[in-house]
């Protein structure tokens, strides 16, 4: 819990320290792309990322974790366009989601022919397991329930995002580490 409180205080503290970047218009948010952020700031959201606790039954392994990834974006969506109801907010959401949802397939095409025939399976399976997290929700007849399943999901792991990148970049060595980003177990910046 600290660990994620620290996380969030660290990405707000880039965030007010980073020029801010005006958006000219309503175009797609880019989501595989880190411009603007230093090596620095990479590092310590990656080592992060890696150290927060991953939900139960999530994959560890890059390649797998990124498909589970992909598939309970996608079922959230899918299940967002049963609404009838849906908002302008909720559409804006599903829009976002299909953004990281291209990210995290496109990452997995880039990095398919790298991983052996073990790992294409534990993806496999993942992308199973994560997508049927969904088929009860899907299969709920009352649309306030699936509304509010929609509403009540609260994302991904940050991992996701770095484990696609490390997927699409063929990174291999170890992901960084608090203690290589200059953080305390907790995620704060150690003082020299």
């Amino acid at each position: 819990m600290r660990l994620r409180l620290a996380a969030s205080l660290l990405v707000l503290a880039l965030a007010v320290q980073a020029p801010a970047l005006a958006q000219q218009d309503d175009g797609p948010v880019v989501t595989a792309n880190n411009a603007g952020e230093s090596a620095d700031a990479l590092r310590a959201r990656e080592a992060i990322a890696y150290e927060t606790p991953l939900p139960r039954g999530a994959p560890t392994e890059d390649y797998p974790l990124v498909a589970w990834c992909a598939a309970l974006v996608e079922g959230h969506i899918a299940l967002g366009r049963t609404l009838t109801s849906a908002d302008d907010l909720d559409r804006d959401i599903m829009r976002l989601g299909g953004l990281e949802a291209t990210d995290f397939r496109d990452a997995l095409r880039a990095g398919r022919s790298r991983q052996t025939p073990a790992t294409l399976a534990a993806a496999q399976a993942a992308e199973a397991e994560a997508a049927g997290k969904w088929t009860p929700l899907m299969a709920q007849e009352d649309e306030s329930a699936r509304s509010q399943a929609f509403g009540l999901f609260f994302g991904l792991p940050g991992r996701c995002e770095h484990a696609a990148r490390r997927v699409r970049d063929n990174i291999t060595t170890p992901p960084t580490t608090l203690q290589q980003a200059g953080l305390d177990e907790v995620g704060q910046p150690i003082a020299n």
